[in-house]
C-alpha cells in the first residue's frame, strides 16, 4: 500500500503536472499570438502530453485507493519574449520538472514503495526524452538566430509534430 507521505507527493506531483499542461497552453497561445503557428502547434501537443501525464498519476491514486484533494493551479505567465526564449522556458521548466521526479523517485524508493517507483520510472525515462526534445530545438534556433527565414523553416518543422494516444492512462 502507498504511504501517506509518497501519496501527498504524488497529489503535488498531479498538481506540477496540471501547471505543465497549463504553462504550455499558455506558450502555444503565445506563440499563436505571434504568428508562430507552427510552435503554437508544438506547445498544443505538449499541454495535451502534460495533461495525460497528469491522467496517468492521478489514475494510479484511484487505483491505490487514495483520496484525491486537487490544488489549485498557478496563473503560468503570458509573456516569454523571442521563439527562442519560449523553448528556453520549457527547457528550465522540464529540468525543474525532472528535478522534482528524481527527488519523489527516491523517497518511493527509500519507502520501499516499489509500485509508486515503477510508475515515477516512466516519468524519470519520459523526462530524459522532454529535455533532448527542446534542447534540439534550441540548438537549431541558435543556429539561425537572427534569420528570420531560418526561424520560419524551424517554424515549420514544428507544425508537423503529432501526438500519439498511449493505451496505458
Amino acid at each position: 500500500m502507498i504511504s501517506k507521505k509518497i501519496r501527498k507527493e504524488l497529489i503535488k506531483q498531479l498538481n506540477r503536472e496540471f501547471y505543465s499542461a497549463y504553462l504550455y497552453l499558455s506558450m502555444s497561445a503565445y506563440c499563436s499570438s505571434k504568428d508562430f503557428n507552427g510552435a503554437a502547434h508544438w506547445f498544443k501537443l505538449q499541454y495535451e502530453e502534460e495533461h495525460q501525464h497528469a491522467t496517468r498519476i492521478y489514475n494510479y491514486l484511484i487505483e491505490q485507493g487514495c483520496s484525491i484533494n486537487l490544488e489549485a493551479i498557478d496563473k503560468p505567465p503570458k509573456e516569454f519574449g523571442t521563439l527562442l526564449d519560449v523553448f528556453q522556458a520549457s527547457l528550465e521548466h522540464e529540468q525543474f520538472m525532472t528535478r522534482n521526479l528524481n527527488e519523489l523517485s527516491n523517497k518511493a524508493l527509500k519507502k520501499k514503495d516499489h509500485a509508486s517507483y515503477n510508475l515515477l520510472q516512466w516519468f524519470v525515462n519520459e523526462q530524459v526524452e522532454e529535455e533532448s526534445t527542446v534542447m534540439e530545438i534550441i540548438a537549431k534556433l541558435k543556429l539561425v538566430e537572427g534569420d528570420g527565414y531560418g526561424t520560419l523553416m524551424i517554424d515549420n518543422e514544428l507544425s508537423t509534430r503529432t501526438l500519439g494516444t498511449p493505451s496505458d492512462l
